[in-house]
């Protein structure tokens, strides 16, 4: 197992219409954004980093390669966003409730349970984890870095340290937030702790 996995959310989009972008690849990173990755990079530079994985889609590419770490990511379909957003992909958020009413009403109130979404967020989670077990497994020494979206990061960081999804929209992380998990001793997990311990939530000063 890995020593530690950082957990990092893409930088701020370029999206002046606020539309839900899920997986449209024609957009990247603001100026902000671009901002955002290079912070990242710094805060991670001391990190012995040995590999990076990413979301296909083009702002979790767009933010690791501004980070400027000299590394090649690995591109994984598992990391891409959650699927809930294919759903209203293309329209404005202002606009979702008229044309499907409830629906972010009760993304907010309860994501675990929205019969409406292709995939739930348990799915997400359990797709986010393989990808980090598998990379640790691949690295059991040296830090591992996954670069996604906002609900597959958190989904992530709480399947990982056993907490539960209910707790989704729960300290969030922010544009180039980088949680950073470290591996727990095996005598806490076997109290049921989980394999991974959260080290750290750290984000941008331009996030």
């Amino acid at each position: 197992m890995a020593d530690v996995i950082h957990l990092v959310r893409h930088g701020e989009v370029h999206n002046p219409d606020h539309v839900c972008y899920a997986d449209l690849e024609s957009f990247g990173l603001s100026d902000r954004g671009r901002r955002q990755a290079r912070e990242v990079g710094d805060h991670l530079a001391r990190s012995p980093i040995v590999a990076c994985y990413t979301s296909p889609l083009r702002r979790a590419r767009e933010t690791w390669a501004g980070t400027g770490i000299d590394l090649r990511p690995v591109s994984r379909e598992e990391l891409t966003e959650w699927r809930l957003s294919l759903r209203w992909k293309g329209h404005r958020w202002d606009e979702l409730d008229e044309l499907f009413p409830g629906e972010v009403a009760d993304y907010w109130t309860r994501p675990t349970d929205l019969p409406f979404s292709p995939e739930s967020i348990a799915a997400v989670a359990d797709r986010m984890v393989g990808v980090v077990t598998r990379a640790s497994r691949e690295h059991p020494v040296g830090h591992i870095v996954i670069v996604g979206h906002q609900d597959p990061i958190q989904a992530a960081r709480l399947a990982l340290t056993s907490r539960d999804l209910t707790g989704l929209h729960e300290d969030k992380p922010k544009h180039g937030s980088v949680i950073t998990l470290s591996s727990s001793p095996p005598d806490a997990r076997s109290k049921g702790s989980g394999d991974w311990t959260e080290q750290s939530h750290w984000w941008p000063e331009q996030g």
